[in-house]
């Protein structure tokens, strides 16, 4: 009996490890390898003819006094720092006053959220249009108004601020409906408690659903972090990381050293200290904004 109960055990440990099998063989092929891969190519001059050539760490070395890096490094700050707070804030709030039930509710969520199911070119695509300085919707209205059109995506003063105006646009959906999820775990009974004290409902707001939903606060603010310093598609459809550079992000600056210079060994330096850079931003977030909560 005990050598049944342990043939049992290990045929069902070996069916286990044959059904992860697919996904492992996925995992290395997609994923470890080309990190190994994009690892090892950033300690080469690494072209797309001839043979790699071992440089050690010469190209950290001109990633750390190349202004071009550190501008774009600047412009995707600039980006975190436009694009964060607002679909953080914005998402919480919204998902605060779609909580309450009201006529039209379920289709005020889907027309919130509808943006986030459309692919980056296409959102690039419409907003580049409709910030177009002489046939744009924007500068329509604003003529309208008697204000004079301006080139939103042709100034270095506007074009980041557009971009991170259409990435709110585009995702503030997601956050909304992951704090919507968070809000209903919250007990109505403690809203009614607030009610019969004299609570108003900004006062409830700030007493009781800001910290019961801090935990997901936290996974927003860090997910959105992460995905704004990855911002990519936007800016390559939008601008193209123009006018003169002033939107060029280092995923923008990676991709045409890679993809339209060919150096691949630099490329690769720039992907690893990027992930390097976003690596201390999340576990900075974790732990000053509350481990224990996570």
């Amino acid at each position: 009996m005990k050598f049944s109960g342990f043939s049992k055990r290990v045929s069902d440990a070996i069916a286990g490890y044959v059904l992860l099998l697919p996904f492992l063989i996925v995992l290395v092929v997609v994923v470890l390898y080309p990190l190994i891969q994009g690892f090892y190519m950033s300690f080469h001059n690494w072209g797309i003819f001839g043979d790699p050539v071992w440089v050690g760490l010469e190209n950290y070395r001109q990633l750390w006094t190349d202004n071009n890096f550190r501008s774009s490094l600047w412009h995707t700050v600039y980006f975190v720092l436009l694009t964060t707070p607002p679909l953080v804030i914005l998402g919480l709030l919204l998902a605060a006053g779609l909580n309450y039930p009201f006529r039209g509710r379920t289709l005020v969520r889907g027309m919130i959220f509808f943006p986030y199911l459309l692919t980056v070119s296409i959102v690039g695509i419409v907003w580049r249009w409709m910030l177009q300085r002489n046939y744009g919707l924007v500068n329509y209205y604003l003529g309208k108004m008697g204000i004079a059109p301006l080139g939103w995506l042709a100034e270095a003063r506007t074009a980041m601020p557009s971009i991170a105006l259409a990435t709110i646009w585009w995702t503030i959906g997601f956050n909304l409906v992951v704090f919507l999820a968070a809000l209903q775990d919250i007990p109505e009974e403690l809203y009614e408690a607030a009610r019969i004290d004299g609570a108003g409902p900004v006062k409830s707001f700030l007493r009781i659903t800001v910290p019961l939903v801090r935990p997901t606060t936290i996974f927003v603010v860090i997910m959105q972090v992460i995905a704004s310093f990855q911002v990519f598609g936007q800016v390559f459809v939008m601008t193209g990381g123009g006018p003169y550079g002033s939107t060029r992000t280092v995923v923008q600056y990676l991709y045409e050293q890679g993809f339209r210079y060919f150096r691949m060994g630099y490329a690769s330096a720039i992907a690893y200290v990027l992930f390097f850079i976003m690596f201390v931003l999340t576990i900075v977030q974790w732990r000053v904004m509350g481990r224990r909560e996570l």
